[in-house]
């Protein structure tokens, strides 16, 4: 276009119109293009930002321009240039057509949210046919008047169907449902200014516009306008509902919270305290008492609530019989027994905390109007404590399951300093031969022996069996053994009259005296001390109570067991303990075999839980003696594992076997 002057007036030399509305169709179908092709401006759930990008962005841009242009024009007294006039108004036009663009898109977002497929393809529908229409009416092609209103109609009732689609409201809660409201005000706002803007210089003498283009410009700003007028209704259709919609996401986040407690490696009063603090701001409650039962450590927690008012609720409902199920009161003033109780609260809620197994305690919840808890407030705190009582349960098998694993750790610790307190080589010299086997029957046991060389070619033999099993038995176990090590190689025992040995029940007598101070009063510990002088050819021993000795007698040719008295260490806890253990000598011969036991092996049992028992150790020895002392221990070890077969060791088996050899030196063979 181009200024002319014509009588001193200023005039404008315009395009031909329909050049000017097929550069206004180029410029708008673009533009709406490019938008189309944009990536999706809805970010997630963020309705309330995609609303204010939308409102504070060109909107806000394009209605500052045009609240210019007005209050030029409405301000100034002499007619404005209309160069400048043109100017603005095809710079407002082209920022009108960005914010419709704008607009458009931003409802395609919100109406395709979460939308059936159906949906998504009428939209598709509804661009095109709308495009077409305002294009018909841009280019001002002449269509029959009814079938033009029909068109329009069409195509407005198609949108009005569109926009019925609000599915993104309900997932806004009562604050944002104001802001979004206030945002669509805005919107409309907007729209409104610019329609009041393209009205009042529709008929300006220096509008060099054609004529359909107000049309195409008001047709697009009603379908803009009539989607944000039905936001704005549906938000506040939906007001009314924001209260529950928040209550209830309410309910996921505090149930979420207690599922995520467990893997935060909270505690179990922890777990409760969130299922109080959510159970009272979930329901509004305005005390409340959470009761546990079954824990040491925790016993619950007041809110708002003095314990004798706690208590002399929960007896009464105890004297009612309520105690156990759930339980609601909307009338506390009204009610017999709690108007003697003048309770500041007029409605209570209790509900028992059981799980599958017991009941843990209970949750009682109180507000002080009159029907302030709903029968759907029942359900609602019931799949609280639900999950309470799963996470609790699942603190519990989590801890109960690091608490075996420490338990295991300890175990494989016990048994591997166990392990290297058994002997793991055994005496060897040219006048016996030992053979020996140990089997505990957990982890770690109480049965122990031990070796150790005395001066003058003697050795002493000590066996045990601690009263009990597992780690508690495998420390005592340890204690003897230091025991055993201390008396013996200080040697401070009493010798007979002949010089030979030193006296095992001298041994057993200090011993019961050092472990009277680290056994429990209830533990007592069986062993026998061996001390063979085989230069000399003879032993002696002592037995405080353990399993009688095996031994077979070369010369006899018999098989027979050592019958002497004896009493268990720890069992007497004073000095008199000595006078009931008994020495017994003896000269063994070249070719005697003797057995030492604990009681794992005679009371091993089959299927018909019948012993093993001394008689059958006997008959094994008699079938063995001539063999060498390994053999006889594997044979009597087959012949147990054959007669207990299938089943279990149910005590800690030790068999030592010692066979005096046939050809002792200093002797022929």
């Amino acid at each position: 276009m181009m200024l002319m002057r014509t009588g001193g007036i200023p005039k404008i030399a315009t395009l031909p119109n329909w050049a000017l509305l097929v550069a206004q169709g180029v410029f708008a179908g673009a533009v709406f293009l490019y938008r189309r092709y944009q990536p999706d401006p809805l970010r997630g759930t963020d309705f309330v930002g995609l609303l204010r990008r939308l409102v504070l962005g060109p909107g806000l841009l394009a209605t500052i321009c045009v609240a210019l242009h007005l209050v030029q024009r409405l301000t100034s007294a002499q007619p404005s240039n209309p160069a400048f006039f043109t100017i603005v108004y095809a710079l407002n036009l082209g920022l009108f057509i960005v914010f419709l663009a704008y607009t458009c898109y931003t409802w395609r977002a919100l109406v395709l949210f979460r939308a059936p497929y159906l949906v998504h393809k009428q939209w598709g529908w509804f661009e095109l046919i709308l495009g077409i229409t305002l294009l018909l009416r841009l280019l001002n092609i002449n269509v029959p008047t009814m079938l033009a209103g029909i068109v329009v109609g069409g195509v407005a009732a198609f949108g009005v169907y569109l926009s019925t689609h609000q599915r993104w409201v309900a997932y806004l809660n009562r604050r944002q449902k104001f802001v979004v409201i206030s945002l669509q005000l805005g919107l409309l706002a907007s729209l409104g200014i610019f329609c009041l803007y393209f009205l009042r210089i529709q008929f300006d003498p220096l509008l060099v516009a054609p004529a359909p283009q107000h049309a195409f410009l008001l047709l697009t700003v009603f379908f803009a306008a009539f989607y944000a007028l039905m936001g704005i209704l549906v938000t506040l259709f939906n007001l009314p509902t924001a209260g529950v919609f928040e209550q209830k996401r309410e309910e996921m986040l505090n149930m979420q919270r207690m599922t995520q407690d467990i893997q935060r490696g909270q505690t179990e009063e922890q777990v409760y305290q969130t299922l109080l603090d959510a159970a009272v701001q979930t329901l509004g409650a305005d005390a409340a008492w959470l009761r546990i039962d079954d824990s040491p450590d925790y016993s619950g927690q007041l809110y708002n609530l003095e314990m004798h008012q706690a208590e002399a609720v929960r007896g009464l409902l105890d004297s009612y019989s309520l105690s156990e199920i759930d339980y609601l009161n909307n009338d506390l003033g009204s009610s017999g027994g709690f108007q003697q109780l003048a309770l500041p609260y007029n409605s209570l809620l209790m509900m028992p905390l059981r799980s599958q197994k017991q009941q843990h305690g209970a949750l009682f919840l109180f507000r002080e109007q009159r029907q302030g808890f709903e029968r759907d407030n029942l359900s609602i705190l019931q799949t609280f404590v639900s999950q309470t009582m799963l996470s609790v349960e699942n603190l519990q098998l989590t801890q109960a399951a690091i608490q075996n694993e420490r338990y295991k750790e300890e175990l494989k610790l016990a048994s591997s300093v166990q392990d290297s307190l058994i002997p793991k080589t055994l005496p060897t010299d040219n006048w016996f031969e030992i053979s020996s086997h140990a089997q505990a029957a957990r982890e770690v046991g109480g049965d122990f022996y031990d070796f150790l060389h005395l001066p003058g070619r003697r050795l002493a033999i000590l066996i045990g069996d601690v009263s009990g099993k597992g780690v508690t038995a495998a420390f005592h176990m340890a204690q003897m053994k230091g025991i055993f090590h201390a008396l013996m190689q200080e040697n401070p025992l009493a010798k007979d009259d002949k010089d030979r040995f030193p006296l095992p029940s001298k041994f057993m007598a200090m011993a019961n005296r050092a472990l009277v101070h680290c056994l429990e009063s209830s533990s007592f510990i069986t062993a026998s001390l061996y001390i063979v002088d085989y230069e000399n050819g003879g032993f002696v021993f002592a037995r405080a109570g353990h399993c009688h000795t095996l031994y077979y007698h070369s010369l006899k040719e018999e098989v027979s067991y050592f019958r002497s008295t004896g009493l268990g260490l720890g069992i007497i806890r004073t000095d008199g303990y000595e006078k009931h253990i008994k020495n017994q000598f003896y000269d063994y011969n070249p070719g005697d075999v003797m057995v030492i036991y604990t009681d794992g092996i005679v009371e091993a049992r089959d299927g018909n839980k019948e012993e093993y028992g001394e008689d059958r150790l006997l008959a094994m020895l008699e079938k063995t003696y001539y063999l060498e002392a390994d053999q006889i221990k594997q044979a009597i070890l087959d012949d147990l594992n054959a007669f207990s077969y299938g089943q279990p060791i149910h005590d800690d088996q030790t068999l030592l076997v010692i066979k005096f050899k046939t050809a002792q030196p200093g002797s022929s063979a």
